[in-house]
This record gives C-alpha cells, structure tokens and sequence, in this order.
C-alpha cells in the first residue's frame, strides 16, 4: 500500500467538510473557539507489537476522544499523522478507524503519511467545541474527589494481552476504551477541575492536587473495581493499588462541592484540603503510598 492508496482509502472514511476532500495541504475549520489535544502511540510503550491494527486505531482515537471528554467538549473532529508500513496491518487499521469514527460519530479532517522506518509512532490530533474546557488546578478546599466507571481493569488486561490468555472483557477494557463523551458534557459546566484518568488514578490526583495548590486524601476502599476484576485479580489493599497505580483506564476524575452530588454514575474517593501531596487510607488505618504512583514517560537512560 503506497501513499495514494492510503488516502484513497482515508476518502471513504467519514470526512470533516473543512478536509477539503483530503486533496489539499491544509483544512479549514470554521467553529471557534476550539479545544486542541494531540496524543501519540508508540509501538512497545501504548500498545504491543502483536495488538491487532484495528484495536490499535480504536485506542488512539478514543485516549484523544478522552481529553475532549474531560473538557466537556463536542467533538469537532480529527488529524492522523501516520507511517505506511506493511499493507495488511495497514488495511487492518483503516478498517479498525473507520469503525471507531464511526462509533462516536467522528470526522477526519486531514494529517499527513510517511514511510516506516523502525516502531510504529502513530500521532492523532482531536478537536473540540462548544466546551466549558474546566482546568485541572480548580479544585477547592473541602471539595470532593470522584470518579466515573471503574479503575484497573486496563491494567490487567495488558497482563492478560501480554500472556494471551485471560477474561476477554478485562483485554477489551485494555485495547479498545470508552471515552466518556456524555458524561464529560454534562459535568463540564458544574466541576471545579476535571481530567481524565490516563497515566493512573493515584498520580493523575496527584496532579489535580498539585495544581490546585492543595492535598488530597483518598480512601482506597472506595475504588470501583469492576466485577471481573474483582474476580481476577482480588479486591483487597494490594489488588486496589494495583488497580489505582496501574492507568489506561480514560475515566473522568473530578472535583465538586462536598455536598453536590454528580448528575452521572460515579464514586467518591476522597477529599480536598489545604496543605501539598497525597495521602491513602482504608479501612485498617492509613496506606503507605506506594513507590510508583502510576505511568510516567522517561528518557530511557
């Protein structure tokens, strides 16, 4: 497959009208203002050399669909940048994309195509409107902190991913996420801060306290865990760190007055206070923080 196939082929995907047919070099969006977020997968540190193509553009249209959805933003539409490599895993892709833009009624706008040379680096950019956009750093003293869905199931499903075998739900929970689109519309203009939970739930708060200039407190007894994780991996104080250290989970954490109750299924998992950093607790008394809060790019060396 050759460049020109591969936009033949991106033609007959839903196309933005500011895409201009994919002839042109450049796109033009009349809708303003927009929220811009851009995230990249890498082959061997997102997703695993044998994950199929087509789970692959799932998730790397659905984690930028995430960052729309924690700014409670519509979804404009979206610019691929990608590296023609081998044919069939190519073809897999592109039917692998058409399928999630098609499912969250998403519009390609345009990107660009080179050749491969080495992993795959694929880089999506999402644009969105008509978004509130709440910040991270508003979170307030004695506000609350919640969550939507569940925690962990992600990272067990990169275990079951890695060794080939395991509960197929918790593997999905890995490869294809469900950004929370709705939710993130109907939260976005009464939070104080929102995010997404991308890297793990516990260095994600983390952030939003830092941001925020306060602590945050977190009961670890309050992290939903799904029934299949549960069942596969425990729920005890090890199991929920797991869980709570372990990212790819794209559910919305946010803050609110403690005494509003959020317009969407969630749990509360702690609170807001004046003074810096992180502190856990259950039901046996406080929980040492673990030595790796979550997933944390490097330089390698």
């Amino acid at each position: 497959m050759n460049e020109a196939d591969f936009l033949a082929a991106l033609r007959r995907l839903p196309l933005h009208p500011g895409a201009r047919g994919l002839v042109d070099d450049g796109a033009v969006i009349d809708a303003a203002p927009l929220v811009v977020t851009t995230d990249t997968l890498v082959e061997g540190v997102h997703f695993l050399p044998h994950d199929p193509p087509a789970d692959v553009a799932w998730k790397l249209v659905a984690t930028n669909l995430s960052d729309l959805a924690a700014k409670g933003a519509l979804v404009e539409g979206v610019m691929l940048n990608y590296p023609l490599g081998e044919a069939d895993w190519d073809r897999a892709f592109l039917d692998g994309l058409g399928v999630v833009l098609n499912r969250f009624h998403v519009r390609l706008i345009g990107g660009d195509t080179v050749s491969l040379r080495g992993p795959r680096v694929l880089t999506l950019t999402a644009f969105g409107r008509d978004a509130p956009a709440p910040a991270r750093d508003g979170a307030r003293d004695g506000d609350a902190l919640w969550v939507t869905g569940t925690i962990g199931d992600a990272g067990l499903g990169l275990a079951i991913a890695m060794r080939g075998y395991g509960p197929i739900a918790l593997r999905d929970a890995y490869r294809r996420p469900h950004p929370r689109l709705a939710e993130g519309r109907v939260l976005g203009p009464i939070v104080h801060a929102m995010m997404d939970v991308s890297d793990g739930l516990l260095i994600d708060a983390a952030r939003m306290a830092r941001a925020s200039g306060l602590a945050v407190s977190i009961d670890l007894d309050a992290v939903p865990l799904s029934a299949e994780a549960r069942a596969h991996g425990g729920e005890g104080r090890a199991a929920r760190l797991a869980a709570a250290t372990a990212g790819d989970d794209y559910e919305l954490l946010f803050a609110l007055p403690a005494d509003t109750t959020p317009p969407v299924p969630a749990t509360r998992l702690g609170v807001f206070g004046m003074g810096d950093g992180l502190s856990l607790h259950d039901g046996q008394g406080p929980v040492p923080l673990p030595p790796r809060l979550g997933f944390e790019h490097t330089t390698g060396h």
